[in-house]
């Protein structure tokens, strides 16, 4: 099985109290980047769907990671391939020629050129939280799609039966191949990911990290750029964002004596009773 796997390079969500808005803009000097969240899990269900646990060196498929950004993004590749993928991608692009529309758009055209049986992304990048990608890029290319992806169970390299978090539970869904599934969270538990390879085998939770000796390694492992024109003739935007503006400063809290104090502030000053 091949599997593309779109990763992006976020700002560290920990350090979200380090972002500052200066003339409507977003100040983003001095915050730490790392991949993705949702992204690094659906590395890891790729490496589960495509390796033997018994061997993990030994794969059994091809995972290729690919990301849109400026060289030093290739930081964030250089991790995926150490952990275990393949071959990356870097698709050359600045953040302000990007949004959900025209990533899905150019990963279309990747996909049509390196013919992957599946593209399995995070559900959402952390820092726009627009939830559009995998969606529009199912619907470009008339692929099957899953969300909200929480277990996966291969059926050989023909179907994915995949468990979706729905309000109340879980949703079992067929997707015949190729298809584009989208991860949640939970799909990186010990038993979340069955591959033909390892039907029964309990994982360690979470996802995996790289050796130092695999680090090194993956200095010789393929890395690619393609410019972001080869991909989209039209890379108009359809989504802009004309500025930022930081939420009005709290006031101060005040202190009561006693409950009927309390209970008649809260009718006649904050209204909510």
């Amino acid at each position: 099985m091949k599997i593309l796997v779109p990763l992006k390079r976020v700002a560290d969500p920990d350090n979200a109290n380090k972002v500052k808005v200066n003339a409507g803009k977003l100040e983003t000097t001095g915050l730490e980047w790392k991949p993705n969240p949702f992204d690094e899990y659906a590395v890891e269900t790729a490496l589960r769907l495509t390796e033997n646990a018994a061997n993990p060196k030994a794969r059994l498929g091809e995972v290729i990671v690919v990301t849109f950004g400026p060289k030093e993004t290739e930081t964030t590749l250089r991790g995926a391939l150490a952990t275990g993928a393949d071959k990356a991608i870097r698709i050359d692009a600045t953040d302000d020629q990007l949004d959900g529309d025209v990533v899905a758009r150019a990963l279309k055209a990747l996909v049509e050129k390196e013919k992957p049986d599946l593209v399995l992304a995070g559900k959402q990048a952390v820092d726009g939280d627009s939830n559009q990608v995998g969606q529009l890029l199912a619907e470009y290319l008339g692929w099957p799609q899953a969300t909200f992806a929480g277990t996966i169970k291969s059926e050989g390299d023909k179907a994915l039966v995949v468990g979706r978090e729905v309000d109340g539970g879980t949703i079992n869904l067929k997707v015949t191949l190729p298809a584009v599934v989208t991860v949640d969270l939970r799909i990186v538990a010990p038993t979340s990911v069955a591959s033909k390879h390892s039907p029964a085998h309990k994982y360690p939770e979470g996802v995996r990290f790289a050796a130092l000796m695999a680090i090194m390694a993956a200095k010789k492992k393929p890395l690619t750029e393609v410019k972001l024109a080869d991909l989209v003739s039209d890379a108009a935007l359809k989504i802009t964002y004309s500025g930022f503006e930081l939420p009005p400063a709290r006031k101060a809290g005040i202190k009561v004596t006693s409950v009927p104090e309390l209970v008649e502030k809260l009718k006649s000053e904050a209204k909510v009773l």
